[in-house]
């Protein structure tokens, strides 16, 4: 038996399995790789996640980490408590809050931009226009504005005053997380450092590409709602169409705006071009895209750190991405970006895969060695634990 003893991390989150989403599939990866470390070289570390998600019908059991759901605040406390290093995914409060009341280390991760913005998104009113930054310039009028016509007055009101002892509270913690540069600049907030998400290695690659006598196929994957900004992607594959280029389109997801964007689909001709695959288990992911050429991420707001395209980059596939916030960061020159909402550019870079498809494998190698380097679940995890000992020696 090994004889040192075990580094308690607890890691809290909100939104947690089975719900899907990218706070989800990081905590469960870092989770994880926290629990399986090799005892002999990083010594043992137990890991318990606190969530106020329901289980449904995940086994909890099955995990290599405890799982407590919906705690209250009594049963919070003792777990703060009993912790040598509370991990927290987004400035939540309780965490915050009990963590300074015990004198326990807190990490916060900033996977959006709830200390600088009451809604967290950087994003202004009902047509979610990208926020120049009100709250940190002090228009508090401005912000009670952007989400009044959404949540009501009183509520706008409330989710700012809440901003103030959030970021306050974030201020005084020992460390900060960014998942990107991008973040970290953003947030503005001392004792910050940069990992970045890491995804695991797959053991099977989907076969990218296709055969010459296929058209070019192009894919989405992610949650349809105003802010991934999935009308730009049919805008350009509307001007693809016109140009007389062949080329097929797979939307994988689900959310609010399906039958808006099934209908923009229809009023723009696009016919048998366009599939609407509906949500997709991870697991079938790489099945229900098919041979596909490249993943378009056309989100026209901040992204923190672009989860979805970290994965196809792992998985040695081309992305085609927005030059916006941490998404352009983690793309890089590993694929093609283009200016965040221009449909034109899109379809341009779309065009030039249509034209030249082996450079789409090009590319694709490329997005992998990058993945491999910066943005395995590996690395992350190391990271994480570095930044726990660091924590706790000082």
């Amino acid at each position: 038996m090994h004889g040192k003893l075990a580094m308690k991390v607890l890691i809290y989150t909100h939104t947690f399995a089975p719900s899907a989403g990218g706070v989800e599939t990081y905590v469960m990866l870092l989770a994880e790789g926290l629990s399986q470390l090799p005892v002999e070289r990083d010594g043992p570390v137990d890991v318990t996640v606190a969530t106020r998600t329901p289980a449904g019908k995940m086994d909890d059991s099955q995990m290599s980490y405890r799982i407590v759901r919906r705690p209250n605040q009594w049963a919070l406390a003792q777990l703060i408590r009993g912790a040598d290093v509370i991990h927290a995914a987004g400035p939540a409060f309780p965490p915050l809050v009990l963590g300074a009341l015990f004198r326990k280390p807190v990490i916060v991760e900033h996977s959006g931009y709830q200390s600088i913005c009451p809604n967290g998104m950087l994003l202004y009113g009902p047509k979610r226009t990208l926020c120049p930054g009100h709250f940190m310039a002090r228009r508090y009028t401005e912000c009670v504005r952007c989400n009044a016509s959404d949540s009501g007055s009183v509520r706008s009101v409330r989710n700012l005053m809440l901003t103030f002892p959030r970021r306050w509270l974030c201020l005084r913690v020992a460390r900060n997380v960014g998942p990107s540069r991008h973040i970290a600049g953003r947030s503005a907030l001392p004792k910050t450092e940069v990992v970045f998400h890491g995804v695991p290695e797959p053991t099977i690659f989907p076969e990218y590409g296709r055969e010459q006598s296929e058209p070019v196929c192009f894919g989405y994957i992610g949650r349809l709602v105003i802010e991934k900004g999935v009308p730009v992607l049919l805008h350009a594959a509307s001007q693809l169409a016109q140009n007389g280029f062949d080329f097929r389109l797979r939307i994988l997801g689900d959310g609010p705006e399906r039958r808006n964007l099934e209908n923009l689909s229809e009023q723009l001709g696009l016919g048998d071009r366009v599939q609407f695959l509906g949500s997709v288990p991870l697991k079938r992911v790489s099945d229900a895209l098919g041979r596909v050429d490249a993943v378009v991420v056309p989100s026209v707001w901040e992204e923190v750190a672009g989860l979805s395209a970290i994965e196809q980059m792992m998985r040695g596939c081309l992305v085609i991405a927005s030059r916006i916030g941490g998404l352009g960061e983690v793309v890089a020159d590993a694929g093609m970006t283009f200016p965040a909402g221009d449909a034109a550019a899109l379809a341009n870079c779309m065009s030039c895969v249509v034209e030249r498809p082996e450079r789409a494998v090009e590319l694709g190698r490329a997005a992998r060695s990058r993945a491999l380097a910066f943005f395995s679940s590996d690395r992350m995890v190391q990271r994480h634990v570095s930044l726990y000992r660091s924590v706790l020696q000082s």
